[in-house]
């Protein structure tokens, strides 16, 4: 396992991080999510990235990964959903801050998120300064934004955050020069969506579905890769200039232990690299980051 600074806080990261969304939900035993959160962290992925609203996520880090605290940096969102508590206001950051810590079986949190509030709500003086409380109280460690586009550029430039966290992948490159100027500012930076929702699976559009917007980018960029696609999307995002950790979700150990090996064959050669940038510049249709 490849581990890399995040940002300008004291702790590293491994360049493979893992989405724990994907063990919310109830139609997953209570044992499989415990033996694979475990499985995770053994295999060298120290950075688990979850959120509020991730249905169980919380609760079971908190109940099978406590034992171990130390072996990983714990990544959790929030900023709504605390009940009897307006959103994104002082009161839910500080009241999010003590249920996560309280669900999440732990002392403090490695990395808190805002999550994926607009601008304007983001630039709330208030919201900001109890961000930087519960930091300086040493219940957060990065303190980070979790969003795109306006509210994304903001956030790196504020020089409020330690970190934030995006979508990354060979379709969502309007992003890679905000992950530059992130990293050279010292902010840890944490690329969701690597392998893009898996687009290539489907022969047709998937509609309704979260790979569509991606699909539509893929067919328009008209781009086939030399690599299978998810070789080359993890690789690409994972390795993308200004990126501390790629996190990818799943259930399938095989599928993690996979990716652990593709991540070991290193960035793309330059050549493919700038091969695919040069087909998503002359495609752009105007591509935001999907939320």
């Amino acid at each position: 396992m490849i581990y890399r600074p995040f940002g300008r806080s004291d702790f590293e990261v491994s360049a493979l991080g893992f989405g724990a969304g994907h063990i919310g939900g109830d139609d997953l035993g209570e044992q499989a999510a415990g033996q694979l959160l475990n499985e995770v962290v053994d295999r060298g992925i120290t950075l688990i990235d979850t959120a509020r609203g991730y249905g169980l996520s919380e609760e079971r880090i908190g109940r099978h990964l406590a034992w171990r605290r130390k072996d990983f940096i714990l990544s959790t969102k929030g900023g709504y959903g605390v009940e009897g508590v307006p959103d994104w206001t002082p009161e839910n950051i500080r009241w999010g801050v003590e249920r996560a810590l309280e669900t999440l079986n732990t002392d403090y949190l490695d990395i808190f998120h805002l999550h994926s509030c607009p601008l304007e709500t983001l630039q709330n003086e208030e919201l900001l300064g109890a961000l930087q409380q519960v930091k300086a109280a040493g219940q957060v460690r990065a303190i980070a934004y979790s969003g795109e586009n306006e509210a994304l550029r903001w956030a790196t430039h504020c020089g409020v955050f330690d970190s934030v966290q995006c979508s990354v992948n060979p379709f969502e490159q309007r992003v890679l020069p905000q992950l530059r100027r992130a990293a050279e500012g010292g902010l840890g930076v944490i690329a969701k969506r690597p392998l893009a929702n898996v687009p290539w699976r489907y022969a047709e559009q998937p509609r309704g579905e979260y790979a569509e917007a991606y699909w539509l980018r893929m067919r328009a960029m008209d781009y086939a890769p030399p690599l299978p696609w998810t070789e080359f999307a993890l690789r690409f995002s994972a390795f993308a200039e200004g990126v501390s950790s790629a996190i990818v979700g799943s259930r399938n150990l095989v599928n993690i232990e996979a990716n652990i090996e593709l991540l070991s064959r290193g960035p793309l050669p330059e050549a493919l690299r700038r091969e695919v940038e040069a087909a998503f510049q002359a495609h752009d249709q105007g591509w935001e980051g999907q939320v």
